[in-house]
């Protein structure tokens, strides 16, 4: 059974985790499986995704037991460029990677059972992209969030303007599907280009920007035309790159 399920209808992806047993914990298969929904939202008709997820849990951050090599491809906008707008349904604890996922998004609906943490100082653990975090919320909350390791409620989340809209537990896919409605019944070009106008005001931490960069290298570094490159070199011949 696959890890994320991808639906598309009336010009919304809807994007879910389905790993429920496990709190939605992040392992590279559940990670690979994001990150190829991302690329198909990106590559299809659809005009706004909802990023949500099953269980009484929205994420509960990398899988300490089967940790991911590469967590980055779970995130919206790091792991593949989108031009069109991704809204998260949160429940639950959002903990760890989890909260790189939502911090990216351009909108988020939560119920009222959500809370956020970041323990990784506590565990030893450190991904890279969470202090991109500090443009995303006030600067001391998010350095409490980050050296602190403790719990911060959806009310305060939505105080500081981390959360656009608190709703009742079993609301917040319903609420996320009406305003992913509003943007799918408006102007394309206009929704994506008032993304990517304010997405250029927005600091990025440095993971955001490296991280993307180091995949376009990897991508050379395991494509065919590298394998070519090499085969010609040692067969003394001209290598026929075909680009991929």
């Amino acid at each position: 059974m696959s890890l994320v399920k991808v639906e598309s209808s009336e010009g919304i992806t809807t994007i879910t985790m389905a790993r429920p047993e496990k709190r939605n914990a992040l392992t590279q298969e559940l990670c690979d499986g994001l990150y190829d929904a991302y690329r198909a939202f990106e590559a299809g008709d659809d005009q706004v995704a909802v990023l949500q997820a099953d269980g009484p849990a929205f994420c509960v951050g990398a899988d300490l037991m089967a940790p991911p090599a590469a967590m980055w491809k779970a995130v919206p906008h790091v792991s593949h460029a989108l031009t069109k707008p991704v809204i998260a349904a949160t429940q639950g604890w959002v903990i760890g990677g989890g909260i790189c996922l939502v911090m990216t998004c351009d909108l988020m609906v939560s119920a009222d059972t959500t809370k956020f943490m970041y323990p990784e100082a506590k565990v030893g653990v450190f991904g890279g992209l969470m202090p991109g975090i500090v443009s995303r919320m006030p600067h001391k909350v998010a350095m409490e969030l980050l050296l602190l390791g403790e719990e911060i409620s959806v009310k305060r989340a939505y105080d500081v303007g981390f959360v656009n809209k608190v709703v009742p537990l079993g609301e917040e896919r319903a609420e996320a599907r009406r305003m992913a409605t509003v943007i799918a019944q408006s102007a394309p070009l206009v929704i994506r280009t008032l993304r990517d106008f304010a997405n250029q005001t927005l600091p990025r931490g440095p993971a955001e920007i490296f991280v993307p960069e180091r995949y376009k290298l990897e991508t050379i570094a395991n494509s065919a035309d590298r394998k070519e490159g090499a085969a010609a070199f040692r067969e003394k011949r001209p290598a026929q790159f075909k680009g991929r």
